[in-house]
């Protein structure tokens, strides 16, 4: 994000005269637009278009683009679990952005689906090609795609009742002694980041995380297994956090979680259970944990 901090002269201004003025879009409607979609900040807060600028007011922001009006294809590594007339099943590595958006045009899963398939469905919209469901960028694993319009609402309907489940396996932060528990803790934005959730009993959504404790290690960390019903972003990262459990290798939550062994977040949606759209079968997939995972396990010891 980009940061502007108001001076004496710019002390009355409305904000969206004032980043206009500031060239962050090309018109004052989609400066307007921008503050709408929670783009911008001030003082760590969404404030209205017509807010009037404080001396000192930090303006957090990001910088109009031109969203793509379609995907192009791109020739990417693609770990396809299963594939039939209806649906695609993929294993996403960690690092992978999903579909574009500010700072990712291109380089996607989306872009690497495209290029894959000739017919996705569009009901998600242009950029977003076939997908039913997201998993953040440092997460690994399983996605379901659609390849026709019908197959989409079928499992996105699944998706919206709750009857499609979503496994995870995460490394956390110290040793829960809890072996099975619910989190109940509804989400929202963080008023004091633009980028993050937190737990907001008044305000947030109603986010729901089960978790079932699979091992203990001497090292101080614990593996669990984490079945989500509802699915906010960050669910697991913001729940697990809350409990003071972060996810290992996080780079937005918890203190200290950073740098175990050199690897990245660990995380990985490895099981997905629905209804395929056309069957109406139950059907399971499952995905290994990835090496950069595994690799940490393997020196841990444990209890």
């Amino acid at each position: 994000m980009e940061q502007i901090i108001v001076t004496e002269q710019e002390v009355g201004k409305r904000l969206d005269e004032f980043l206009f003025e500031r060239e962050v879009a090309p018109s004052r409607s989609k400066v307007q637009s921008l503050i709408k979609e929670n783009k911008v900040f001030v003082n760590n807060r969404p404030e209205k278009a017509h807010y009037k600028l404080r001396l000192a007011d930090v303006i957090n922001y990001e910088k109009y683009t031109n969203k793509p009006l379609s995907v192009e294809g791109q020739n990417l590594p693609l770990d396809i679990v299963y594939e039939d007339e209806e649906i695609l099943v993929v294993n996403k590595p960690a690092g992978l952005v999903v579909h574009p958006g500010n700072g990712h045009e291109d380089g996607t899963l989306a872009n690497a689906l495209v290029y894959h398939e000739d017919q996705l469905s569009k009901e998600a919209g242009t950029i977003r090609p076939g997908l039913v469901h997201r998993i953040d960028k440092d997460t690994s694993g399983l996605l379901c795609v659609a390849k026709t319009d019908e197959a989409y609402l079928y499992l996105k309907e699944q998706l919206s009742d709750h009857s499609m489940h979503r496994e995870y396996y995460a490394l956390v932060q110290g040793l829960i002694d809890e072996n099975d528990a619910k989190i109940d803790a509804p989400i929202g934005r963080d008023p004091k980041s633009p980028v993050k959730f937190q737990v907001n009993v008044s305000k947030g959504k109603e986010s729901i995380t089960f978790f079932h404790v699979l091992k203990r290690y001497r090292e101080g960390y614990t593996l669990v297994s984490c079945r989500l019903l509802t699915g906010r972003t960050h669910q697991i990262r913001v729940h697990m956090d809350y409990i003071h459990h972060p996810v290992v290798g996080d780079p937005l939550y918890g203190v200290g979680n950073r740098g175990l062994y050199g690897q990245g977040q660990l995380l990985h949606a490895y099981q997905l259970t629905f209804r395929h759209p056309k069957t109406h079968e139950l059907v399971t997939f499952n995905a290994a944990i990835p090496k950069h995972f595994s690799d940490v396990l393997d020196q841990l010891h444990e209890i």
